[in-house]
């Protein structure tokens, strides 16, 4: 039984419950290397619209299909998948900041999925952002941007990022989201 200054953490993988008090969270007792089980993946600007929006380039699944399938694979495994996307620069420096570093630890996630979109060639906020939390990200593309306009080319992640995925269509995601789950979490995955 916990008492109201503590909480039960259950390790998802090996299924057992760590009782933490509030004063380990909020004094960072919880080590900085504990994992959460805890993925986030950011969608930006005109992703709400994939499935509608130029089915030619971007495809034809909608992103609640995708966020639908990588909630499920990312659940399979015991690891819960934070799923947000905003059309607002501002909403999604919000969102990473309340992920990242203003979290408690046993509230922040473990690694990020990020599909800028338009924001890749343009925003140094969403950059910053993502340096601030510390946590490792991959980068992905439904098309393959290097193969576009030539001011689709240059990316304000790229470079920050643990990799980049581009020009594999929703496969893209799961991809990053598999390799999260072997690297972060070294579980062995189904075919």
């Amino acid at each position: 039984m916990t008492t109201p200054s503590q909480s039960t953490v259950t390790d998802k993988t090996s299924n057992q419950e760590t009782l933490i008090s509030s004063n380990d969270i909020s004094s960072n007792n919880i080590s900085a290397n504990a994992k959460t089980h805890k993925l986030l993946l950011i969608n930006g600007v005109n992703l709400n619209l994939l499935g509608k929006r130029e089915p030619e380039i971007y495809g034809h699944t909608t992103l609640a299909d995708i966020e639908k399938n990588l909630v499920a694979r990312a659940a399979k495994y015991g690891i819960e998948l934070i799923c947000i996307q905003s059309n607002h620069e501002g909403k999604l420096v919000d969102e990473i900041q309340h992920y990242g570093l203003l979290a408690e630890s046993a509230a922040q996630v473990d690694a990020i999925i990020i599909n800028p979109a338009a924001f890749t060639h343009t925003s140094v906020a969403i950059r910053d952002a993502l340096s601030a939390t510390q946590k490792p990200f991959i980068e992905v593309h439904l098309s393959n941007v290097h193969a576009r306009e030539s001011f689709r080319q240059h990316s304000y992640f790229s470079d920050i990022a643990v990799g980049v995925i581009c020009g594999l269509g929703h496969l893209g995601y799961q991809m990053a989201l598999d390799y999260w789950l072997t690297h972060t979490y070294d579980l062995k995955l189904d075919s």
